[in-house]
């Protein structure tokens, strides 16, 4: 049941991150691995910061979303070079 979630809330992520950084999204699978991915780098970076957001499904989007678009935006500057 656990992968099902992470994929869900990569899922929601990944579209937000899509949304929000224009001319980035990678379709739904893309998504996906981008929501996954922008999680991990969220959860590493963001405590880092000494940014906590709470917890709870909606705390877990909004972290892999805010990674999502780091993500995103590191993936697009490294398109136009």
């Amino acid at each position: 049941m656990g992968i099902i979630v992470w994929l869900i809330v990569g899922a929601i992520a990944g579209w937000l991150a899509g949304l929000i950084v224009k001319g980035a999204g990678l379709g739904l699978l893309g998504n996906i691995i981008v929501g996954i991915v922008g999680a991990v780098v969220a959860g590493w970076l963001l405590p880092r910061l000494g940014i906590v957001i709470g917890g709870g499904v909606i705390a877990e989007i909004v972290n892999a979303a805010i990674g999502g678009i780091i993500v995103l935006v590191i993936l697009s500057l490294i398109r136009r070079a």
